[in-house]
């Protein structure tokens, strides 16, 4: 099965045919960075870090830049509130991005330009936008003309003559058209500036992400992407001002990912419902994050709410008890060259189906099951080889399988007792409990149990459990664990 992808261009999926064969040059918009990230921003990035790492596990060379917009209004308030330059707050905010993004498991991006390191490429692409007459200016300001671009509106399918003036825009009289957008502000007092042909000032958003984009990708690449919102007028208008200057398709394949709503409303500042992945890291495990983000396909909205947080936890905690399972039962997965299974294959069918992450997570837990039934039936034969050969290697084929797709979606990265002893320590932290406290509560209950009490041995049992403290009797001894 090839590849196909949902192109927001043509509102269909598409067989995908990069523009040079074995190639893939992709552009994702990336933070304005004025801000701690929210949730919002972490399902943008993690959908397009899982396309990047897929399409370079199937064999293509990909050339992945996400941008900075690191000048903005945005920024010079928050810098005003602040009482401190533009560029720091654009530089703390950065790194809290990195911080975030590293916690989550995001691969870097090929390059990460910001857009005050291209000033001088936003010019040149200004300039060259004047000459052509798609662009004009109006005192220190410069201004693309929309009516000048015939197809404005085809990527968004909205209609100029359609469109309410005002209803997305500030309202201008100085513009020859309600709709056409800024590319260079003249500077204001206290402001960031450079020099340009109209004087002192600094670029507008769209023009930045066209000026970087072409200056790694070219005039024509493969893969724009984005949230949902950025459609228009980001991207509308991204379209518009870089097929004005080269005269030639601007991007193959438009890929939008869907938003994220917090218990069933949409995020809104009004609301005060933004959550920040550095609070929601504090409560959930990285991995949890991701998986719940990828558990929906990337187009669709995904409702964030505790009870979905909850599952997605449990759900990563089957895979990981399944792993230590077979650590157990059979040995680590040896680092031989092992033939992709039906789980891999299964998977990447799933991901060429315009990288369907969440049918592609149910193979994994359908793999976890089957191996699952295996480990019973010969676990319940009492035979004292309980293994042979040839089980032991479809188990271990398997769990390499689920290894690699693990490694596609940014999760199943670490070993179960890492895994298992974070979410211990998470919860402890979580529920204030104390790990002291409770071991000695353990011993009493041991000793109660020894003396036979059986009724104080049940009492402490149900102290734990109160404080949310689950207790399994093994054969060499007893063990804990904080239920999340």
């Amino acid at each position: 099965m090839s590849l196909r992808v949902f192109n927001t261009l043509n509102r269909k999926k598409e067989v995908f045919k990069p523009l040079d064969r074995g190639k893939v040059r992709m552009y994702v918009c990336g933070p304005t960075v004025y801000d701690s990230c929210h949730i919002g921003h972490a399902r943008s990035v993690i959908v397009f870090d899982v396309i990047a790492r897929y399409l370079k596990e199937i064999g293509y060379k990909v050339i992945y830049v996400r941008n900075f917009t690191d000048v903005d209004d945005k920024i010079i308030d928050k810098a005003n509130q602040l009482g401190i330059d533009s560029t720091a707050v654009a530089e703390r905010f950065i790194k809290e991005f990195y911080d975030d993004m590293d916690a989550l498991n995001v691969e870097r991006a090929t390059i990460e330009p910001k857009a005050t390191d291209h000033i001088t490429q936003i010019i040149q692409f200004i300039e060259k936008l004047i000459e052509g007459g798609f662009a004009y200016r109006v005192e220190g300001d410069v201004y693309f003309s929309v009516e000048k671009f015939e197809e404005y509106g085809k990527l968004s399918g909205r209609k100029l003559d359609e469109m309410e003036a005002g209803a997305r825009i500030d309202i201008d009289e100085r513009k020859s058209n309600p709709f056409d957008f800024v590319l260079w502000k003249s500077a204001k007092p206290g402001e960031p500036h450079w020099e340009s042909p109209w004087g002192m000032g600094r670029p507008g958003w769209h023009i930045e992400c066209s000026a970087m984009s072409s200056e790694y990708l070219g005039a024509t690449f493969d893969i724009h992407g984005g949230g949902k919102d950025l459609c228009f007028p980001h991207h509308e208008n991204e379209i518009a001002q870089s097929e004005s200057i080269s005269g030639k398709p601007f991007v193959k394949y438009w890929i939008h990912n869907g938003f994220v709503n917090i218990n069933q409303e949409k995020m809104s500042k009004s609301l005060g419902n933004f959550l920040m992945i550095k609070d929601i890291l504090k409560t959930y495990h990285p991995e949890v994050v991701r998986l719940f983000l990828l558990s929906n396909h990337y187009r669709s909205p995904v409702d964030f709410t505790e009870k979905a947080m909850d599952e997605s936890r449990k759900r990563l905690d089957k895979i990981y008890a399944f792993f230590a399972r077979v650590e157990e039962k059979i040995g680590s997965v040896s680092d031989r060259n092992i033939e992709p299974g039906d789980c891999w294959q299964q998977f990447c069918e799933a991901m060429d189906d315009d990288f369907n992450s969440a049918l592609g997570i149910g193979v994994i837990f359908d793999t976890v099951r089957t191996v699952n039934r295996m480990l019973d039936q010969y676990e319940n034969r009492g035979s004292e080889q309980l293994y042979s050969y040839q089980l032991k290697k479809t188990i271990q084929d398997a769990l390499a399988d689920i290894r690699r797709t693990g490694n596609i979606l940014g999760i199943l990265l670490e070993k179960p007792t890492v895994y298992f002893d974070k979410q211990q320590t998470q919860g402890l932290e979580q529920k204030s409990v104390d790990p002291t406290m409770i071991a000695k509560m353990v011993e009493e209950r041991n000793a109660a149990r020894k003396a036979k009490n059986w009724k104080k041995a049940d009492q402490i049992r149900d102290q734990l459990a109160d404080m949310d403290v689950i207790l399994e009797d093994r054969p060499d001894g007893t063990v804990w664990k904080i239920n999340n």
